[in-house]
């Protein structure tokens, strides 16, 4: 008879034993709770990165037409052609949208005065105030979706913690059952644990890092809108740029005339 050739030698491995332990049996053999986890970190992990990816798009789409909005601005003749390039494209970025809020609420106040308790004051005084609600609508536009990352970020890892916790727990139980503590029954429970810790973190850092660069990329725009909504007050109310001053980064600003633009 001949003999058999060994496995280990002829280097045939038994796939069955390699896959039994797979991502799949740890998921499988989880109870309600370990799948309910699994769901919850699946659902905060899709959420938080749709938000990333829509948010990114908007960022650079605003971006965008913001630069091409204020090198108009800043280069226009007056701001009768601004107004007129806001009514032919529209208020597609928060600085045309500051710009046109502003420009509007001098020529109501000019043509109608302070007929209401929300127009009160000077020109300047309404400008001012719808200046400082158009800066507020802004922030919190530029804010939306942030709650949730920062949300997901600190919570994702507790979830994963937990279905650790989870995890442990059914190992003890195995070895309680069982009397030895052997690794073909703690294997299953200590795999799912390290799964959900695992998890858990893969889907708290990208909404954290996502967090971090938003706030920072709205922190810069907010700067921006502020130095430009003070030039802006200035065309506005009184006609005139600010004395010296050479527009954002040093431009070459040319003065517009002392004239405000048609409603």
């Amino acid at each position: 008879m001949g003999a058999h050739p060994d496995p280990l030698r002829t280097g045939e491995i038994d796939v069955n034993a390699d896959t039994s332990l797979g991502f799949t049996h740890f998921i499988a053999q989880s109870d309600a709770v370990g799948k309910t986890l699994l769901v919850l970190l699946l659902a905060m992990s899709v959420l938080s990165w749709i938000i990333i990816a829509l948010k990114g798009l908007t960022l650079a789409l605003r971006k965008r037409r913001s630069d091409a909005f204020l090198n108009l601005f800043w280069n226009a003749r007056s701001l009768d052609e601004v107004a007129h390039e806001i009514a032919t494209h529209g208020a597609r970025d928060p600085f045309s949208h500051l710009a046109s809020h502003a420009m509007h609420a001098q020529s109501h106040h000019a043509r109608y005065g302070a007929a209401k308790l929300a127009e009160a004051g000077t020109a300047s005084d309404f400008v001012t105030r719808t200046i400082k609600k158009v800066l507020d609508e802004e922030n919190t536009r530029l804010e939306n979706g942030l709650t949730v990352l920062a949300t997901v970020g600190a919570t994702a890892p507790f979830v994963g913690l937990f279905g650790t916790v989870w995890g442990v727990y059914h190992a003890l139980v195995a070895i309680g059952m069982s009397g030895a503590g052997t690794l073909d029954k703690v294997a299953g429970p200590v795999g799912e644990a390290l799964i959900m810790t695992g998890l858990g973190l893969a889907v708290a850092i990208p909404a954290v890092v996502g967090y971090n660069w938003f706030t920072r990329a709205n922190r810069v725009i907010v700067s921006r809108l502020d130095a430009f909504a003070y030039e802006l007050h200035t065309f506005v109310s009184m006609g005139q740029p600010l004395s010296g001053s050479a527009g954002p980064a040093g431009a070459n600003v040319k003065p517009m005339p002392a004239r405000p633009a048609a409603a």
